[in-house]
């Protein structure tokens, strides 16, 4: 079997996507485990489909089911963090809030250089990395003030970590949710992306090795 690999599918697009698979790799078997719908196909082919912002699905074994119980919180959050750049937003009612902000914190590579210019040079890195984590719980705290009902995360988790233990952010923590966001270096575009796939139900595929 392959790796399994995660695919965001859009609410409108997962009775298809279901379809599709069928077309692919025979009727599946439908059934509803762990808060997730299973399909196991006839070739080995598998699939566990979970609603957005880590909400368990005891539903009726069904793609329609599923995507009736999709849900979205009243105001959520997105942060995207990685040595020199970020990216934060708040969604209020499936709209992206005024306020959103992408930035860029220059934060220099490794060196090969040794001995006291390797020390200097590190000193300098660490000093520049931290100085992008405040300024990036800085943008944070003041976009995601006030009630948030669930926050999505991506980029480098230690950078994240590091972030969310500003003292103004560690409340975050308890609402902080799945899934976690794979993303290059945070944009516009990144961002963008970040917020359409964080709502989307997040489907785990494995397929058979072909030989």
């Amino acid at each position: 079997m392959s790796e399994p690999r995660t695919v965001p599918v859009p609410r409108e697009r997962v009775v298809r996507w279901f379809e599709n698979f069928a077309e692919r790799h025979g009727a599946p078997v439908l059934h509803t485990e762990d808060g997730a719908l299973h399909a196991v196909a006839p070739d080995g082919a598998t699939a566990a489909a979970r609603l957005p912002f880590a909400e368990a699905y005891a539903g009726p074994a069904d793609p329609l089911a599923l995507v009736a119980d999709v849900t979205m919180p009243t105001r959520w959050g997105v942060l995207l963090v990685r040595k020199g750049g970020f990216a934060v937003a708040a969604v209020e009612r499936g709209v992206v809030a005024p306020g959103s902000k992408v930035g860029q914190r220059h934060v220099q590579g490794r060196t090969k250089a040794g001995g006291q210019s390797q020390q200097r040079f590190a000193r300098r890195r660490d000093n520049q990395a931290r100085q992008a984590y405040e300024a990036a719980a800085d943008h944070a705290a003041r976009v995601l003030a006030g009630p948030i009902d669930a926050l999505v995360c991506g980029g480098d988790r230690p950078a994240v970590e590091q972030v969310l233990d500003d003292p103004r952010l560690r409340v975050l923590r308890s609402v902080r949710v799945e899934p976690w966001l794979a993303v290059p270096d945070p944009r516009r575009a990144v961002l963008d992306q970040a917020v359409r796939d964080a709502a989307c139900v997040q489907i785990s595929v494995t397929e058979p090795s072909r030989s």
